[in-house]
């Protein structure tokens, strides 16, 4: 199609038209549940390239994964903050994983079950060699929040490549521009 940019731009990195459409092919194949894991040891080795969706509670990760894949129930969304449990992982025809983080902030679970996910996003973060890029989710109604700030210190420490996702921009209308620009700025 004509009007069809010839590359987009995220971040620092190009990618040209192929690129986009290689892409756009592999997340309209086949995507599986692969298992959920409440410790970072239960994952499976790391053998195949990893991508990992983190944000805030109830900010959109699970259904974004969905909206990637073209399939509407594939992770479990919920109205209810801390849904996501564990770290539930997906095969996108065993030639990519992903990684569906639990929620950080609030969630409507018993506290020792809440304060468990940091440690094992953290240890998820530092001990996975094969994951490539990190959605780091925010909330364009509420932008940038401590919290998320911590999480992308954790990532620089950490060496992982991460990129912010603004869920949610269809509520704010008529302040797309400004949100996006005071992130933008701010990063």
């Amino acid at each position: 199609m004509d009007d069809e940019p010839a590359s987009i731009s995220l971040a620092q990195e190009t990618f040209d038209a192929a690129q986009i459409e290689r892409g756009r092919h592999l997340f309209a194949q086949a995507c599986e549940f692969l298992l959920g894991a409440s410790e970072a040891d239960q994952l499976p080795p790391s053998k195949i390239p990893e991508v990992a969706f983190i944000g805030r509670s109830n900010v959109g990760k699970s259904s974004l994964v969905n909206a990637l894949t073209g399939r509407s129930a594939l992770a479990r969304t919920s109205n209810t903050p801390g849904r996501t449990r564990q770290i539930n992982l997906f095969s996108l025809v065993e030639r990519l994983y992903i990684a569906d983080l639990p929620g950080y902030g609030y969630a409507d679970v018993p506290k020792h079950e809440r304060e468990r996910w940091p440690v094992l996003i953290e240890s998820y973060l530092k001990g996975r060699p094969n994951l490539r890029r990190t959605a780091l989710l925010v909330d364009s109604r509420h932008g940038l929040k401590d919290v998320d700030r911590s999480l992308m210190s954790v990532l620089d420490t950490a060496a992982v490549t991460y990129q912010i996702v603004l869920t949610k921009i269809d509520k704010v209308k008529g302040r797309r521009e400004q949100i996006i620009q005071t992130v933008s700025d701010e990063l």
